[in-house]
């Protein structure tokens, strides 16, 4: 038979538990030790159990806490000597806890307005006088709505504390998240770069070797060598790009690294290795940002690349056109001759194999402002970029894929901060305008918002309980003051007298509300009689004042106990 183990609470929860339950039950002793003769089974015995009950149950069940404390203040409305007692300190601070540990406000309010209702349905069926009736629309309510009010706002305030500090730790993990990130895009930024130098040069070799391999002078044997050597080249400029597809990030800027080469002395290695180049520029040569000059570089290189690893021997044509703000490059590779060496591709196979290559390079021009177009010419294959002479301040930021052509996440894009750019010292581009908060930015607003909302109540709440219990109360406490008839001047009147000689020694009204055994008192035949409170206690039951009048002439006068005889 398997039994299921209970767990204990933590050491520190007890020992909160113990301290608190300490502090009301010295209220309570105190409360009953100034209450004179009262119970030490239902005054103090009783009291001290609910409470070893409820305090530890405020923290699972702190509704139910309530409501046995509530109890407590319930039993003491049947105290025929007064109202009040130490049990509305406890009922004050188990409220306060229903508050601090319940985040819904539903459920407690109807735990409140539950109390409530029973505390005036007790007053109901005892019967009991006005000052009980005004310790429990006044005091009672107050001892559970404010408390309660207070707990909500600590509550609230603890949660935005909490919650401040979490935002905090998820800003630093997000720092170095974004210096990681950071290294990472260097890292890949460095690798394209081999790529474009490392993978023209190897071009370059390998045209060469194709060139060798039509030289009269060389055996058999050697053509083989060079055939081999000019594929083995081939596959590893192929690999080089694998290795650079998988290893690329999303497309930033590229100021970390500085061209030395320009575009001249790119053409000339090339003419000097062999490959035919013709080129030619149109317009006066602009200003260009080294960020353009770079990119121009880029695409020269690229196209090149492309034209002597897949169209080796076929005439190339450069042309640049520069305008008032835009220079318009076009390089055009034709098929080679039939005599020379073998082309390794029909029309479209130069964007389907470069296609990581020219993927990087659009995504470069597409940063920078600009545009790339490729495709088939004329039996050979054109690349044309349109490049502005120096960049946008927030350049356009393009779908971020792979060079393998591959979509990249959603959480990629947009969240990278280019407020440096012109400068061209920003590693990364301008976040989209539209990208939503953060989620820890959404919950610390969410949190304030909550704390707003408890602030409020906790002014609103107890403005709208005394704008509807206060001027019952300030009636209530009127009447019992304006009817209080001294004992100096009840021992002036003589009966006797008509009114109008005794009118200045009386208050200005009777007491409305005498207690049954008052009323039902015997009284002299055939007079009206009328009550008055003895002192001012509103919170403590006093002797009433009898004054028994024949028409207008006071014919008694007697002293009525506020106990029941």
């Amino acid at each position: 038979m398997l039994h299921t183990r209970i767990p204990l609470p933590p050491a520190k929860s007890v020992l909160v538990d113990v301290a608190l339950w300490g502090v009301l039950a010295a209220s309570t002793g105190y409360g009953f030790r100034d209450a004179g003769a009262a119970s030490p089974v239902w005054d103090l015995l009783l009291p001290l159990a609910v409470l070893a009950v409820a305090v530890p149950l405020s923290r699972r069940r702190p509704g139910s806490a309530v409501v046995l404390v509530n109890g407590l203040c319930a039993l003491g409305l049947a105290d025929s000597a007064t109202p009040a007692n130490a049990h509305v300190l406890s009922l004050a601070a188990v409220s306060c806890l229903l508050g601090a540990r319940v985040t819904a406000a539903r459920s407690p309010l109807l735990v409140l307005a539950g109390c409530l209702a029973v505390d005036v349905a007790t007053c109901a069926v005892l019967g009991v006088q006005a000052v009980w009736w005004f310790w429990a629309l006044t005091v009672l309510p107050a001892a559970l709505l404010l408390p309660w009010l207070a707990g909500r706002h600590w509550r609230g305030r603890r949660e935005l504390v909490r919650e401040g500090w979490r935002l905090a730790r998820s800003l630093e993990e997000r720092q170095h998240l974004v210096a990681e990130r950071a290294r990472l895009t260097e890292r890949a930024d460095i690798a394209a770069d081999m790529h474009d130098s490392l993978g023209h040069a190897l071009s370059l070799v390998a045209l060469r070797a194709g060139a060798l391999e039509l030289s009269p002078d060389l055996t058999d044997s050697d053509r083989a060598d060079l055939a081999e050597l000019r594929g083995t080249i081939a596959d590893a400029v192929e690999q080089l790009r694998e290795t650079v597809a998988v290893l690329h990030d999303p497309p930033g800027t590229d100021a970390a690294l500085t061209v030395r080469d320009t575009v001249e002395d790119l053409l000339g290695r090339a003419v000097a290795s062999g490959v035919p180049v013709r080129w030619e520029r149109s317009g006066p040569v602009p200003a260009l940002s080294p960020l353009v000059e770079r990119g121009m570089y880029r695409v020269v290189q690229e196209a090149l690349t492309n034209a002597v690893k897949h169209a080796p021997g076929g005439p190339v044509k450069v042309g640049f056109t520069h305008g008032a703000d835009r220079t318009r490059v076009s390089i055009v590779n034709m098929a080679p001759s039939a005599d020379g060496p073998p082309a390794d591709h029909a029309e479209g196979t130069q964007a389907r194999v470069g296609g990581r290559g020219l993927t990087g390079l659009g995504e470069r021009v597409t940063v920078l402002g600009g545009s790339l177009r490729t495709g088939p010419y004329q039996g050979g294959f054109r690349v044309t970029a349109v490049l502005p002479h120096q960049p946008p301040s927030r350049p356009s930021t393009p779908a971020p894929t792979t060079r393998a052509g591959f979509r990249l996440p959603a959480w990629t894009r947009g969240t990278q901060d280019h407020s440096a750019w012109p400068s061209e010292k920003a590693p990364h581009p301008a976040p989209d305008t539209e990208v939503t908060p953060l989620e820890s930015a959404r919950r610390l607003a969410a949190a304030r918002r909550d704390a707003r909302r408890r602030s409020v109540a906790a002014f609103a709440a107890p403005l709208a309980a005394a704008a509807f219990l206060v001027p019952s109360a300030v009636y209530l406490a009127w009447q019992l003051t304006t009817s209080v008839l001294p004992p100096t001047r009840f021992e002036e009147l003589q009966p006797g007298r008509p009114r109008t000689e005794l009118a200045p020694l009386l208050p200005a009204r009777a007491f409305p509300h005498p207690p049954d055994h008052a009323r039902t008192a015997p009284r002299p035949s055939g007079t009206t009689c009328e009550f008055y409170r003895s002192g001012r206690d509103l919170l403590d039951q006093v002797d009433l004042y009898r004054l028994c009048w024949d028409r207008d002439t006071l014919v008694a006068k007697d002293t009525v106990p506020a106990n029941r005889p």
